[in-house]
């Protein structure tokens, strides 16, 4: 019997080896199964499934970074026929980049930096100004006006010969007042107008003292060539004339004017020394004439015509403005126009019948009544009126119904 039960079992697991068991009809999928897999159940390892392929993200537009637009668009440079040359220092060349930004609407003006740095008017065997100044205005024939800004770098020595000469002794002033002359001659000589931006207040108060010395020399010795000289003094010192490195912009907002060392500029404060430049140029340039304007040839008799013409206005307005209108025909004779009028007295005289007085008494000027008690109590005791209602010195609260 046992025999019997051990054969059954044995066949049942033959057929089951055979047919991989009912869970493979079921699923319509022959797979082999071992006995070691039938009496020690592994796990059966997942079907794999096919990954999907994720559809790509559209691509999203790349926005654009938003283009900024100026408040002042510069304007590109085309046919420049007018040269502003600036020469000078280191401060000389921070005003020529102020003055390329203040010029950017004039399409006509070009800026031309030729400054040297550490430069000035003592060691001209550094760089001699007054020789190159000659040369740059020679070698450009745009020239309109120049600019110069000296003297930080002047507080030195002058050799004469084997004499020491110290800084703002009385042979130095003369020799540093005729190098001056030279550079404003130079223009002078072209007919360019020379603009002198004097030397800003610095940190040094001993150098500040020096300075203000050297600005006067520079003012008189422009303005006696025919140039103007522009104070940079004032706009650097804050409410106690004090040196500053704070201080209002071209827009009058506070900020940071001077550098560290105390003697440069910042883009702004070199911004506002190039605007009190810049209004000064800009007169120049409106009395400049254009060069655009295109003369027409004229017939051969035309040109002695119009000056004959000319000559006759010019006798005709003559006789007029002096009255001999006598000879003048089909020309309405202009009365002749004294120097001077009556003279009429203001005070002391009485008005002329029908003419009321311009100044009345201090009475009549009171009035009388009420009118002239509360004058009185006004102005002479101090008191002020009572407020009336809806009037604006009437501050009751609530308001009265």
């Amino acid at each position: 019997m046992r025999l019997r039960s051990i054969a059954m079992i044995l066949a049942a697991s033959a057929l089951l080896l055979l047919t991989g068991g009912p869970a493979t009809f079921a699923q319509g999928e022959p797979q082999r199964r071992s006995l070691f897999n039938l009496f020690w159940q592994v796990p059966e390892r997942p079907a794999v499934q096919p990954r999907q392929r994720s559809r790509p993200a559209p691509q999203q537009t790349r926005r654009r970074p938003p283009q900024m637009v100026r408040d002042d668009p510069v304007i590109p440079k085309v046919d420049v026929n007018h040269h502003v040359l600036v020469v000078g220092d280191t401060l000389a060349d921070q005003i020529a980049i102020g003055l390329t930004d203040s010029l950017n609407d004039r399409a006509d003006v070009a800026v031309q930096r030729k400054a040297k740095a550490d430069s000035g008017l003592v060691r001209n065997d550094f760089y001699d100004w007054p020789k190159a100044v000659v040369e740059l205005l020679a070698a450009d024939p745009k020239i309109m006006v120049g600019v110069i800004s000296l003297g930080p770098n002047d507080r030195q020595a002058i050799r004469e010969g084997e004499v020491t000469l110290e800084p703002l002794s009385e042979r130095w002033l003369q020799i540093y007042r005729s190098r001056i002359e030279a550079v404003t001659a130079a223009f002078a000589a072209r007919r360019i107008p020379l603009i002198w931006a004097g030397a800003p207040p610095m940190q040094n108060t001993r150098l500040s003292t020096d300075l203000t010395v050297l600005n006067d020399l520079f003012r008189k010795g422009v303005e006696a060539s025919g140039g103007q000289f522009v104070d940079l003094w004032t706009p650097y010192l804050d409410a106690e004339n004090r040196y500053s490195a704070m201080g209002p912009d071209v827009d009058g907002q506070t900020t940071r004017l001077r550098l560290g060392d105390g003697v440069h500029f910042t883009k702004a404060g070199a911004r506002k020394a190039a605007h009190f430049v810049d209004v000064l140029i800009r007169r120049i340039l409106d009395r400049t004439p254009s060069e655009n304007v295109i003369a027409l040839p004229a017939e051969a008799g035309a040109a002695a015509a119009a000056e004959q013409q000319t000559d006759a206005i010019e006798r005709l307005i003559d006789r007029m403005v002096s009255g001999r209108t006598d000879d003048i025909s089909l020309v309405p004779v202009l009365p002749v126009r004294p120097l001077a009028g009556p003279i009429l007295p203001l005070t002391g005289a009485a008005p002329a019948a029908g003419e009321s007085a311009l100044l009345a008494s201090i009475q009549d000027a009171r009035g009388r009544g009420d009118t002239a008690t509360q004058l009185d109590r006004i102005f002479g005791d101090g008191v002020a009126p009572e407020p009336k209602p809806g009037r604006a010195d009437d501050f009751r609260w609530p308001r009265p119904n």
